[in-house]
């Protein structure tokens, strides 16, 4: 794809694995859409970043430090989106998690952010980004993430991207995710509780959609959402992956239709419906 759609920066506030040879994929899938809840969208305020002590035995340095070992070692694993790199070194991944787990933060690892969730590895998230990049001349105008988590992949989106909405279905990760990024000075990205197999339509047409959930099958509503030339990134089960686990796929919306492309294996929390 070579070009991205150009949106308006603003909104109304109305509201690494071993990669599998990518084959192309043409047919579009049997898409179902599911019954959920109203969203209601919620601006994060923005405020001065507080300054960072001595956590888990290691200093602002160090963090530093281990987040520029984190990035070479994505550039090695084969990373080659700059912007991409410079975003991921530029977010502090260990304000993300526990206090118990900092230390750990940037390492190739998922880890657990309650109610039996987890943040994705750091070599996932840089792959996605620059899955949903690639051929893109500029920055997306807005994006849709699916699965906010704790709000780690949404501070890189937003160096990424014009405008980021994040949907969460999960109260609790909601809140918590609002209380990470409080502090930080983002205001072009706004949390939304609620169904995020609906989207969030009144945010469409989006440039790009990137999903931390798998199902067997997108969402229609996902597709619906996606502006023509734009990229969803997403995690896929079952048959649609090829084989019995999760795969990567990624859908461009043409004026002829949607193309899609199966990408690596990966390993996501399953895709569901409702809030809780």
């Amino acid at each position: 794809m070579k070009e991205r759609p150009s949106f308006p920066a603003r909104l109304p506030r109305a509201f690494g694995e071993q990669e599998m040879s990518a084959r192309p994929m043409v047919r579009r899938p049997d898409l179902p859409q599911s019954a959920g809840v109203t969203t209601t969208a919620m601006p994060i305020k923005t405020a001065l970043a507080r300054p960072m002590t001595a956590i888990a035995g290691l200093s602002v340095q160090d963090f530093r430090s281990v987040r520029r070992d984190m990035v070479n070692r994505l550039a090695r694993a084969g990373i080659s989106d700059d912007t991409v790199l410079a975003a991921m070194g530029e977010v502090e991944r260990h304000r993300f998690v526990d206090s118990a787990l900092q230390g750990q933060a940037y390492k190739e690892t998922s880890l657990p952010i309650g109610l039996g969730q987890t943040i994705s590895k750091p070599g996932v998230v840089a792959r996605m980004i620059e899955l949903l990049r690639m051929g893109a001349s500029g920055k997306p105008g807005r994006v849709l993430e699916v699965g906010t988590g704790c709000g780690y992949q949404a501070a890189v989106l937003s160096l990424i991207a014009t405008e980021v909405y994040s949907l969460e279905r999960l109260r609790g990760l909601h809140d918590r995710a609002r209380e990470n990024l409080r502090t930080m000075r983002l205001p072009n990205v706004h949390l939304l509780f609620g169904d995020g197999m609906l989207g969030y339509p009144k945010g469409a047409p989006y440039a790009g959609i990137i999903a931390a959930a798998g199902g067997e099958a997108v969402p229609q509503a996902w597709t619906d959402q996606l502006a023509v030339g734009g990229r969803l990134v997403a995690p896929v089960a079952g048959q649609l992956a090829g084989h019995a686990g999760q795969a990567l796929i990624v859908i461009d919306k043409t004026p002829r239709g949607l193309q899609q492309t199966i990408y690596e294996a990966v390993h996501f929390v399953p895709l569901k419906s409702g809030v809780a």
